[in-house]
């Protein structure tokens, strides 16, 4: 019987250590292709605290142009637009402003559950690969709030931002 708890005592104890790495909020995707599309799904893992959250709120950087975000049912959707530093062609056409930010506001995420987010858009054709690029998320909730807008890249980052790691157009992604 011995032999058989071991493994299992083992198994919870890795997952005890591991649970803090997943109360971040996260892309399900962690890797995308220089110049190419990407739907990012946002995994917001819990409210704050013990509140629900009832605002999303994503920062679209310069360099994702091309943005849709996807309506989800029981919130409402808003972007935000301004111009782009450095437009981009798209088709043949110069870009020249979109999406700087997306919020889902109005919805009711409960502490106990997590839900997924989704956009997309595409990369720039001059990003530099094996660069990450960060889309800074914060959960609003009736008192306060979750902050998800560190990009040091440090690995003790309390509140890191949803992140990708950009790659070569033709490198297999995983």
């Amino acid at each position: 019987m011995f032999t058989k708890l071991l493994p299992a005592a083992a198994l919870a104890a890795l997952t005890a250590v591991a649970a803090p790495a997943f109360a971040h909020a996260t892309l399900e995707v962690q890797e995308a292709k220089v110049g190419s599309t990407y739907k990012a799904v946002l995994r917001v893992p819990h409210g704050c605290g013990t509140e629900a959250t009832h605002t999303v709120r994503v920062q679209i950087p310069e360099g994702f142009y091309s943005v849709k975000p996807m309506p989800k049912a029981g919130w409402t959707l808003e972007v935000v637009t301004g111009p782009y530093k450095t437009p981009f062609m798209n088709h043949g056409t110069e870009v020249t402003e979109g999406v700087k930010e997306i919020i889902w506001s109005g919805g009711n995420l409960p502490n106990e559950f997590y839900d997924e987010f989704v956009f997309r858009g595409s990369f720039g054709k001059d990003l530099e690969v094996g660069s990450t690029f960060y889309f800074p998320s914060v959960q609003e909730c009736a008192t306060g709030e979750e902050a998800w807008i560190d990009t040091t890249g440090a690995e003790n980052a309390e509140m890191p931002a949803p992140k990708v790691t950009l790659i070569d157009a033709d490198a297999h992604q995983h």
